[in-house]
């Protein structure tokens, strides 16, 4: 079994554009495509397996085939069939909605499902392109309801100038938005539930505001202020970085010059994405699987190491 690509899912939104078709150099006809799901096993959105003697399955029909020896052990008793992670790309030609999003405890008894926490790595912005990630003044259950009716909840969250490189890593309960002009992976639990909090007032295709979830938000809010949110990448070798680390994912940035040996924790399959210039992914037991820029490609738990070589730079994420 060798390392899989899959066909992205493409989402066309309101607020997308038209950088992840030349990021990923496919032909589209869609200019406002807001996301690339590149690895997904949201039902309704499942990525499929792009080629090989396996080509066309979904994530999920794949799993089920391979089992462990895809996700790995602890990974399949715990998750079975269900992918637990999901890689995206997105393009915000315009500011996305104010979101929060569960905790696993709050997203189980309401919607039957994980929570969701997730992070951001900055792949290109346009001058004066604005993350909004977490608290910049104290907020309560009663003076968040406040704002909102009022349109002042832009107030109290904090505004991060963003540029390439930049991390952001998101808990569930922190209150977060895209701002026009970035372009970023997001690696994040596998879960659709958002809860939206503002809007700026857009409607939709036919005219009406967007539905806003204002009271499923009061008990998802992490209300703490903090006084940094912006992550600080840890080098942990030489051309590799923790950009962020938690029960849920482990992502690193690789800086390929030369053949790179990566070992990773037992029990996991390892996604590679690759961010800049063109690398080879392989195993001591397969064959080398070329990955552009824009490309992501998952190498089964089985294989006990991946070589990284080319030139360019890597993020890898797996189940610690």
């Amino acid at each position: 079994m060798d390392s899989f690509k899959f066909t992205p899912y493409l989402k066309s939104v309101i607020w997308g554009g038209d950088k992840i078709a030349a990021l990923k150099h496919i032909d589209v006809s869609a200019t406002d495509i807001g996301e690339s799901w590149e690895i997904s096993g949201v039902a309704g959105c499942e990525t499929r397996v792009a080629e090989g003697p396996d080509s066309g399955l979904t994530l999920s029909e794949l799993i089920a085939r391979y089992r462990e020896r895809l996700v790995g052990k602890k990974v399949w008793d715990a998750f079975g069939t269900s992918f637990p992670l999901l890689v995206k790309i997105i393009d915000a030609r315009a500011d996305l909605s104010v979101q929060v999003h569960p905790d696993d405890e709050l997203a189980a008894r309401r919607h039957g499902c994980a929570g969701k926490t997730e992070m951001w790595y900055i792949l290109d912005t346009e001058p004066g392109a604005r993350i909004y990630a977490g608290l910049s003044a104290d907020l309560t259950p009663a003076s968040y309801r406040k704002a909102v009716e009022s349109n002042t909840i832009m107030d109290y969250i904090k505004a991060h100038d963003s540029k390439p490189g930049d991390t952001f890593f998101l808990p569930a309960g922190r209150v977060h938005a895209i701002g026009a002009g970035n372009l970023l992976l997001e690696i994040q639990q596998t879960s659709d539930i958002t809860y939206r909090i503002y809007d700026y007032d857009r409607r939709d295709a036919n005219g009406n505001p967007r539905e806003l979830h204002t009271e499923q938000a009061v008990d998802a809010i992490d209300y703490r202020v903090f006084p940094e949110y912006k992550s600080a990448a840890i080098g942990i070798a030489p051309g590799v970085k923790s950009l962020a680390a938690c029960k849920y994912f482990d992502v690193r940035l690789h800086n390929i010059v030369k053949p790179e040996a990566v070992g990773y924790a037992d029990g996991s399959f390892v996604i590679v994405c690759c961010v800049s210039g063109k690398i080879s992914v392989s195993t001591r037991q397969g064959n080398a699987v070329s990955v552009s820029c824009g490309e992501s490609v998952l190498v089964p738990a089985e294989r006990d190491m991946l070589i990284i070589d080319g030139s360019g730079e890597a993020v890898t994420a797996f189940v610690p």
